[in-house]
């Protein structure tokens, strides 16, 4: 086999952003530049610039300058982790490849030999091939530069001999400069996902595993190196995120001698994947977001995703969701009055959750048997569905298609579509044990099922649960590992139904917030942030799974007074104000609100519906506090005109008063007018300050202002930005909301 090595450098630009690859001489391409936008870069410059980076050689390390590729190989004398691991019984584990062909935007680009040359482009994708002639693998690596900024690459690798290539590893690597000293990534729990923890980049491995077969509540999620004590606006920042739904990697990489990687990849259980002739393994994306200061990288994966054409376009509908207010007990006479009063109050989808199939009275039974119980609802769900689309809402449904109680039908049929290993049934979670969806006939019922509930009912919506870990996930009838062939039947089955129903929306909810990232994004239309929605726990989850998800595909519920999972009790305005930056919902039985509640839940209803466009086609900005009693976050419409702030208290401060708020994001030469916002019940301990001035609650006009609005202030956006305006203390777990609009 015979190769012409390419010999090109390829210079993408978008939004702010530049990313320079270096293909030249026949190498894997490597990011000669990741980061701030470099304007035109001619030939010569990229040339300058590559030849710029390379370091003296001191003594003993090995003796030709180490260049780190997008997939790191050891040949170079790189000593950290390489990007491909492999082998045929313990032959051709350490490949070199060699470049073939280069595309780009889908042209190739030529280069017989002479000088190397720049191709440059904005939003596109690069395509790279090569070949390694003695360790007979071809591999693919696909580079992209997407709208808002986002870098993402994936690699294939194919096996070209006869004899089985085991592929133990494929992690992709960028390399981030030597300023950043600091890395932040996310840890959690069921019912507490996404907070934040940060540690220095040191020397070593800084790895974080998932090895739950889903993406999981302590997962990483997004994975930043920045320079030190970088924030929410400040001190550059590189952050990457691994966009896969089974167990996968994120991790950090500092060596001894100075370089430095973030990067990611899938993570493959022994012999998981083993490629025969002509056979071939893609990894997952792995995307990169950098910017000045956490809220410009979420910034761009927020842009990203609303870019895409499978991005929600219309008004995310309110939802009142059943789980809470009935549980198992599924009985048509309670729920067509929880309907009713739900859409009396403005709500626009109602989602009945688990209990409506099988012997499904508990969580013990009927998991896997997909059909409506006649036991409970003997007409169907027709009496329940034409009522709902009566009182002019959508209807949704809970299922949880890759799980089975073992006391089913199902799984009394089919004990071989159980996955386990070893002999052994894995230990149970939740009285349940997962199906394997790897096996084409299990494959087939699970989706014939779903195929039959869609045809039969006028189903608008999918609360699509996960709620256990794939322990012990092996495939009958040799019990080898099969979460990967597991994931990618998920993403098949979730494919083949929005192909079939293309306006059939499917939250992504796995015991809560267990599988939040970009490959279940691709499929969804949003995740459920926690089981747990007490606006305590919220306000921070929230703010956290925003790194990666703009607010529209948060799952954001007004909780009941009390809360379900930790037995708090708020008030219905903290409860409110914090589920408005998300995808607005309920999860109270109504039937017991009173009517003082009902109508105040009803003009939040309202507010959110009047601010959903700005909240979810804004730009997110977050603010911290010394102290931690507060947590800021304001949506700011593209074009800076106006805004709403949430000014949240969760904590008693250290001191009396607070201080000026600062009000950031908004165009210093512009002038705001900025306003507290009451909807309904004002906060607990709320003492306004004087240039508040005279105001009214929701429903009242003041001053000829907005509703809801007091008088206010006028001033330029710069000293709103740089100065701010006297903070009102509230009681801890109220929030102050505040609605900002350019004036002229």
């Amino acid at each position: 086999m015979t190769t012409t090595p390419v010999h090109a450098f390829v210079h993408l630009r978008s939004e702010g952003v530049s990313v320079l690859l270096d293909c030249t001489r026949g190498r894997l391409p490597a990011l000669a530049h990741w980061g701030a936008d470099l304007g035109e870069v001619s030939a010569a410059d990229a040339l300058r610039l590559v030849e710029g980076g390379v370091h003296p050689i001191p003594q003993n390390i090995v003796d030709e300058p180490v260049r780190v590729a997008l997939l790191p190989e050891s040949w170079t004398g790189w000593a950290g982790r390489p990007g491909l691991s492999g082998s045929r019984g313990g032959r051709d584990w350490s490949p070199r490849f060699t470049t073939t062909a280069l595309t780009v935007a889908g042209r190739a680009v030529e280069s017989p030999g002479g000088d190397a040359t720049v191709v440059a482009g904005g939003c596109a994708l690069v395509e790279v091939a090569a070949v390694d002639d003695v360790a007979r693998l071809r591999l693919l690596l696909l580079v992209e530069l997407l709208p808002g900024g986002v870098l993402r690459s994936r690699a294939r690798v194919t096996n070209l001999a006869a004899t089985a290539y085991q592929l133990d590893d494929l992690v992709l690597a960028y390399p981030v400069p030597p300023v950043t000293r600091e890395l932040l990534d996310l840890f959690g729990r069921w019912g507490r996902e996404r907070s934040p923890q940060r540690r220095g980049f040191t020397v070593g491995v800084h790895l974080r595993e998932g090895r739950r077969g889903r993406t999981g509540a302590d997962a990483a999620t997004v994975l930043h190196a920045g320079t030190p004590g970088f924030g929410f606006a400040h001190g550059e920042v590189w952050g990457v995120h691994t966009g896969w739904s089974g167990n996968h990697t994120h991790y950090a990489e500092r060596l001894a001698t100075g370089e430095q990687v973030v990067g990611g990849g899938e993570l493959l259980l022994p012999g998981e994947v083993v490629l025969t002739e002509g056979e071939s393994y893609t990894s997952p994306w792995v995307y990169g977001s950098y910017g000045t200061g956490l809220d410009a990288v979420a910034r761009r994966f927020h842009r990203y995703l609303r870019s895409r054409p499978q991005h929600p376009a219309t008004p995310r509908p309110v939802t009142l969701n059943t789980w809470e207010a009935v549980y198992f007990d599924h009985r048509l006479e309670p729920l067509v009055e929880l309907a009713e009063k739900a859409a009396a109050i403005g709500v626009e989808r109602f989602v009945l959750d688990d209990g409506w199939f099988g012997s499904r009275r508990d969580d013990n039974a009927g998991l896997g048997d997909w059909w409506v119980s006649p036991e409970v609802w003997p007409q169907g769900l027709h009496p329940l569905v034409d009522r709902v689309t009566q009182l002019g809402m959508q209807f949704g449904l809970w299922v949880e298609p890759e799980m089975v109680n073992l006391d089913s039908d199902i799984a009394r049929a089919h004990p071989e579509w159980v996955m386990a290993t070893g002999g052994r049934t894995p230990v149970p979670s939740r009285h349940q044990q997962v199906l394997n969806l790897g096996i084409p006939e299990c494959y087939a019922h699970i989706r014939d099922a779903l195929f039959a509930i869609l045809a039969e009912y006028d189903i608008a919506y999918l609360k699509w649960d996960h709620n256990r870990d794939l322990v012990d996930a092996g495939s009958h009838p040799d019990g080898r590992p099969g979460v990967h062939a597991q994931t990618l039947a998920v993403y098949r089955l979730l494919d083949e139904l929005r192909a079939a129903h293309p306006r059939l929306e499917i939250e992504s909810c796995s015991s809560g917030g267990g599988r939040v990232d970009l490959g279940i994004l691709q499929r969804t239309d949003r995740v459920w942030v926690s089981d747990c929605i007490d606006p305590h726990e919220r306000q921070m989850m929230q703010r956290w799974t925003a790194q990666l998800l703009p607010p529209e595909l948060l799952g954001s519920h007004v909780a009941s007074p009390t809360s379900h999972t930790t037995g708090r009790t708020h008030d219905l305005g903290f409860r409110a104000a914090t589920a408005l930056f998300g995808h607005f919902g309920i999860e109270w039985d109504l039937r017991r609100a009173s009517e003082r509640d009902l109508a105040e839940l009803s003009a939040w209803v309202a507010f959110h519906k009047q601010q959903r466009d700005l909240l979810h086609r804004g730009d997110l900005v977050r603010l911290d506090f010394p102290d931690g009693s507060l947590t800021a976050t304001a949506v700011i419409a593209p074009d800076r005109s106006r805004a709403l702030y949430s000014f949240a208290s969760v904590d008693r401060p250290d001191v009396v008063l607070l201080g000026r708020l600062r009000f950031a994001g908004l165009d210093p030469d512009r002038r705001y007018r900025v306003r507290p916002l009451m909807v309904g019940t004002p906060p607990s301990g709320l003492f306004p300050p004087p240039w508040w001035g005279v105001g009214t609650a929701v429903g009242q006009r003041s001053g000829g202002g907005p509703e809801g609005a007091h008088a206010g202030v006028e001033l330029p956006g710069r000293i709103l930005t740089e100065v701010g305006l006297a903070h009102a203390p509230v009681d801890p777990d109220q929030v102050v909301l505040f609605a900002v609009d350019a004036v002229g």
